[in-house]
């Protein structure tokens, strides 16, 4: 998940701060996993057509992956966040530039994760659209 980073000087609580949020963001997005997860398993989504069911196959996968991502993602910030609060305690003042560029890179992988799940949730909800227009129609 390497990019370009642009590195600016943030201030240890500032860096508390914003981690703080990426877990929020993160913690609900697994929520959201688990509904879309559901979803897709549900008698709706039951295959009745070849290429419904490869569909089905395909966002089933793209959702594991998903949640694989962003697994290791959550692993990363919350170890990250524990490191950020022990150094809460010992330093008031900036830190190195070493641990101001790990915390860009968690901003990276943050973005990554989150616009990738986007992504999937886009798709997600196209494709679900159209499967309860189908079976509407059939009624």
């Amino acid at each position: 998940m390497e990019k370009n980073l642009v590195i600016r000087k943030m201030g240890i609580e500032e860096l508390h701060q914003e981690s703080k949020k990426w877990i929020s963001h993160l913690n609900f997005m697994t929520d959201e996993m688990t509904f879309f997860d559901n979803l897709l398993n549900s008698y709706v989504f039951e295959p009745d057509t070849p290429l419904l069911f490869e569909d089905l196959q395909k966002y089933q996968e793209r959702l594991k992956e998903s949640k694989k991502l962003s697994s290791k993602v959550i692993k990363d910030i919350i170890e990250h966040e524990n490191e950020l609060g022990g150094l809460l305690e010992i330093l008031n003042s900036t830190l190195d530039k070493a641990y101001q560029t790990k915390h860009q890179q968690y901003r990276v992988d943050v973005e990554v994760c989150l616009n990738d799940f986007r992504r999937l949730k886009t798709d997600l909800y196209a494709y679900a659209a159209g499967i309860l227009k189908k079976r509407h129609k059939k009624s």
